[in-house]
């Protein structure tokens, strides 16, 4: 499962958590204007936006999960297990395997507007990039800094939902997530105040209980009313430091920790890795389950003008910064045998 996000300050921020219980070895991923993308139905794509992002790389091929090109334009794939319905090709249409959905629309589309416009003609079918890569069952997001939408293929047909929130999870189908935000419309940051009874005197014992009854469970729908909550009333300052430190903050709501979802029999969902990239500076951070230092790749620090993709392993080891240990000289570690 997962959590996408947008968020505004100065600059357009877009990212998400990638939820689950094994990781098929992700890397951040920039893949420059002269990259061919080969389609298997659709003609190739020569030239196009660059893109930069996380994707599993495969036989030079990046599956992208999620990500941003240097127009500003952000998309995610998140699980729509149950719901996403993909079709076999269809005649005068975009044939598009949902592998190659992000660079299809990433590589051709400065805006969401243009991309809405794509989305009209697509036909996402069911077309796997290799056998032992199962299709994906997924749903999207796309932002820009002006706008973001949810895109489901379905078996009714392609649904594209306005998305004020700029926050998606998982099932159900996005209207079905909106809606159940009536549920929690009496939620505040500030404090509450007593509609129960006029006859009672009820005050607040604790800060924070204007928030009582948002959904603390990792479900998708509770995810969902959580991220909005907290994205909604987010306040930070418009520097970048300040921006993404609050980004993480907004998608830390939503973390994963080992053991609180179990899968099988002693294998459990964890948020491998949490991004937040500024779409305007084409910089993309992010955070592992093992270390949670921001670690940063600048897509301008790359050949964009090349052909060939630059992929950076994600830096899994937990990064402490020691604030005296520097100072002073430490005492020799005791062996085994040493109880004294």
């Amino acid at each position: 499962m997962c959590t996408a996000a947008t968020y505004k300050t100065k600059d357009f921020y877009f990212g998400r958590t990638l939820d689950y219980d094994f990781s098929y070895g992700e890397e951040v991923v920039v893949t420059p204007r002269n990259y061919p993308f080969r389609f298997r139905s659709a003609d190739d794509l020569e030239t196009h936006y660059a893109i930069i992002g996380m994707a599993h790389v495969e036989e030079d091929y990046p599956l992208y999960y999620d990500g941003v090109n240097e127009m500003g334009l952000g998309m995610a794939g998140l699980n729509f297990v149950g719901n996403a319905y993909y079709r076999k090709e269809e005649p005068e249409r975009d044939n598009i395997a949902q592998f190659e959905l992000i660079p299809w629309i990433l590589g051709r589309c400065a805006s969401v507007r243009e991309a809405r416009q794509l989305f009209g003609r697509i036909n996402v079918t069911d077309t796997p990039f290799r056998g032992d890569l199962p299709v994906a069952q997924l749903h999207w997001i796309v932002a820009d800094a002006r706008e973001a939408v949810t895109v489901e293929f379905v078996e009714e047909g392609v649904r594209i939902y306005e998305n004020p929130v700029g926050i998606l999870t998982n099932n159900p189908p996005f209207d079905q997530q909106m809606f159940r935000i009536n549920d929690y419309m009496r939620l505040s940051a500030k404090e509450p105040k007593n509609s129960f009874s006029e006859e009672l005197s009820l005050h607040p014992y604790s800060r924070g209980m204007g928030a009582l009854g948002l959904p603390g469970d990792l479900s998708s729908q509770s995810r969902f009313v959580r991220a909005a909550f907290v994205k909604m009333n987010s306040v930070s300052e418009n520097s970048e430091e300040e921006s993404v430190n609050q980004f993480f903050h907004i998608l830390g709501s939503v973390e994963q920790p080992r053991g609180c979802c179990e899968v099988r029999e002693g294998e459990y969902e964890i948020t491998v890795y949490t991004s937040c990239c500024n779409a305007e500076k084409g910089i993309y951070y992010y955070t592992t389950y093992e270390n949670h230092r921001i670690t940063a790749v600048d897509m301008h620090a790359e050949a964009l003008k090349g052909s060939r993709l630059s992929s950076f392993p994600l830096v899994r080891e937990e990064e402490i910064r020691w604030q005296n240990r520097n100072s002073i000289e430490m005492p020799p570690k005791r062996s085994d045998g040493n109880k004294g």
